[in-house]
C-alpha cells in the first residue's frame, strides 16, 4: 500500500493506482471527458489536471494518467487547478460549444464567455471513439489522422471502412454526440438550452447509412413532426 496526502488527508491506496481513482473513491469528483472505465487514460481533454507536490516542486499533471506514489501531495481543487480548468473548458468551448457536457461544465465552473477563435468543429479529440473501437469492439476500424492543427480522427483515407461493424460504440461514448446544445444567438458560446440534435461526426467518419439509436433523440421527433 502506498501512503500519500490527498486534499490534507492522509490516504493509503494500491500500487499503480492513478490520483483520479483514489479521488473518486475518497469522493473528491475531478471532472473528466476523456476517461471511461474498462479503456485506457490518455489524459487527452486535460479537465482532469490536479496539482502535486512532490520534492517541493508542483506541478500541474493530468489525475487518470499519474500514479500515486510514496509521499505525494494532491490538491485536486487549488486555486491554480480550477483557473486551469476554467481556461480549458474555454478551450473546449471553442471547439465544441453545442456540447451538453461541456455547457454543464462551464456552468459549474462559472465560465461565461470563451474568449478564443470559435471553431465549430464538433469534435474535442478526447480518443474515446478510438479507444472504443480498438480496445473494446476489437474493430480499429478508427483512428487519428495528422498532427497539429490538422489532427482529426477518421477512417483510413477517408472511405467506408470494412473493418466497422456499424455498432454505434463509437456514438455511444462520444461526449459530443450523446446530447447537443442549440442556442438562439451562434456568435455566443455560452448558452442556457439543450437539444439533441444529428450526430456531427457521421459524416466525418463515412457512416452515411447509419442512424444514431441514442434515447432520448428529440432530433428524430422534431423530424416526424
Amino acid at each position: 500500500m502506498i501512503r500519500f496526502s490527498l486534499n490534507g488527508l492522509e490516504v493509503k491506496a494500491a500500487t499503480g493506482s492513478t490520483i483520479l481513482e483514489v479521488s473518486k473513491n475518497m469522493g473528491f469528483p475531478i471532472p473528466t471527458l476523456c476517461n471511461l472505465e474498462g479503456l485506457s487514460s490518455m489524459g487527452a481533454c486535460r479537465l482532469c489536471v490536479v496539482e502535486i507536490e512532490n520534492y517541493n516542486q508542483t506541478r500541474l499533471v493530468t489525475a487518470c494518467t499519474y500514479p500515486v506514489t510514496e509521499g505525494l501531495t494532491v490538491r485536486t481543487a487549488s486555486t491554480r487547478v480550477i483557473r486551469a480548468r476554467r481556461m480549458i473548458i474555454e478551450l473546449l468551448l471553442a471547439s465544441a460549444p453545442q456540447s451538453k457536457r461541456i455547457q454543464d461544465l462551464a456552468a459549474a465552473y462559472n465560465v461565461r464567455q470563451q474568449r478564443f477563435r470559435q471553431e465549430y468543429e464538433n469534435c474535442i479529440l478526447c480518443g474515446l471513439c478510438v479507444r472504443m473501437c480498438k480496445e473494446q469492439m476489437a474493430a480499429g476500424a478508427i483512428g487519428f489522422q495528422g498532427r497539429g492543427q490538422t489532427r482529426s480522427i477518421g477512417v483510413p483515407f477517408n472511405r467506408k471502412s470494412e473493418q466497422c461493424r456499424l455498432c454505434g460504440g463509437c456514438l455511444y461514448v462520444c461526449p459530443i454526440c450523446e446530447l447537443r446544445c442549440t442556442y438562439t444567438e451562434p456568435e455566443k458560446a455560452v448558452c442556457g438550452g439543450c437539444a439533441n440534435i444529428s450526430p456531427p461526426c457521421l459524416e466525418n467518419l463515412g457512416f452515411d447509412d447509419m442512424m444514431c439509436y441514442m434515447e432520448p433523440c428529440v432530433a428524430c421527433e422534431i423530424k416526424k413532426e
